[in-house]
């Protein structure tokens, strides 16, 4: 037992890395999910081996829904005004709370999340949990566009204007988690450093809705990922993090194994974020992917993850057209 914990500490030591200003054991973050909404979930994230944790989202839309539903039972104005405060302050002292306990209770940075709609409105949410002794805030964000006659410039502002809203709250690094659907990422990257945003998650998997043709009914797509949807993040994990700005990215989707994260390093990613395979593997599964890392780099005689991060991006890669092809019609025509 004293001899695989040696090996142990001593692989672990080879995968730190550094996101947000914080220094990580592992590039593996275990991301907002079921899996870590309890203090005993995180607890065995972090002893098989997860450099952080994102705590399940404090949702918006959740919020608001709670006080409306509560409220709207009662026949009396001032019992209305007095459930709605209690609702919207308890929810949130909740989770407050449990940042503070995991705080307590861990020794890996703890990075609670925010799942927002709009770009005012909540920002007091964010200063509190700040004060609750967050290491880092991340926001899971996405705008849907659906009116026809709004431009894509003014969709993009409500962005900015979230950023520039959170800034003035809050000091601790603040994340954002978005979706790839932008006339132009890089542009975007760009606006985020440029405000301040010290970190972005690539990316987000939002509800998608499918249709069952039996009844007629709008049903949820699939939830979880599949190694195959790595190939839409590798693209701009490795065009992002050519860049040359100081701001971190943190890739997510199609994570399922070891060699999955050390892809997303070569691109560029400092971290990668783990959900889907741990609700098929459980959380244990951690470990095995720590070591699949650390075995890949022995092979290949790198001692730490700097030595290889962004080793194949776009700036890096001897071949950068290989990251802009988007059209197949030499490779299809010998496809069998």
């Amino acid at each position: 037992m004293i001899v695989k914990n040696q090996l142990i500490r001593e692989y672990m030591e080879k995968l730190n890395t550094n996101y947000l200003g914080l220094t990580l054991r592992s590039p593996l973050i275990v991301s907002s999910s079921r899996l870590t909404s309890t203090l005993g979930h995180l607890k065995e994230a972090e002893e098989n081996g997860a450099g952080a944790v994102v705590l399940k989202s404090l949702f918006e839309e959740q919020i608001n829904y709670y006080v409306h539903a509560v409220s709207s039972e009662s026949d009396y104005p001032e019992a209305e005004d007095y459930i709605s405060n209690y609702v919207h302050s308890n929810s949130v002292e909740n989770y407050l709370e449990m940042i503070r306990q995991a705080k307590k209770n861990l020794s890996i940075p703890v990075i609670p999340s925010i799942n927002c709609y709009t770009a005012k409105g909540w920002t007091g949410f964010a200063r509190n949990i700040a004060e609750a002794g967050a290491d880092a805030l991340e926001i899971n964000v996405f705008f849907l566009p659906v009116d026809r006659k709004k431009t894509s410039a003014e969709s993009e502002k409500l962005y900015f204007e979230l950023i520039e809203n959170l800034k003035k709250v809050v000091k601790i690094p603040v994340v954002l988690k978005i979706g790839f659907r932008f006339s132009n990422i890089l542009y975007m990257f760009d606006q985020f450093y440029n405000r301040g945003v010290n970190g972005v998650v690539m990316f987000n998997r939002f509800y998608e809705p499918d249709i069952n043709i039996d009844n007629l009914e709008i049903m949820p797509a699939a939830v979880l990922s599949n190694e195959l949807e790595r190939r839409y993040v590798l693209r701009w994990v490795a065009m992002a993090s050519a860049q040359k700005l100081k701001i971190d990215i943190s890739a997510s989707t199609g994570v399922h194994s070891g060699q999955d994260a050390v892809k997303y390093i070569l691109a560029g990613a400092n971290t990668v974020q783990v959900c889907s395979v741990l609700y098929n593997k459980g959380i244990s599964y951690l470990k095995k992917m720590n070591e699949q890392i650390a075995g890949w780099m022995d092979a290949k005689g790198f001692g730490s993850i700097d030595q290889f991060r962004g080793k194949v991006n776009y700036a890096n890669y001897d071949k950068p057209g290989a990251f802009e092809r988007t059209q197949f019609m030499k490779y299809f025509s010998s496809y069998e």
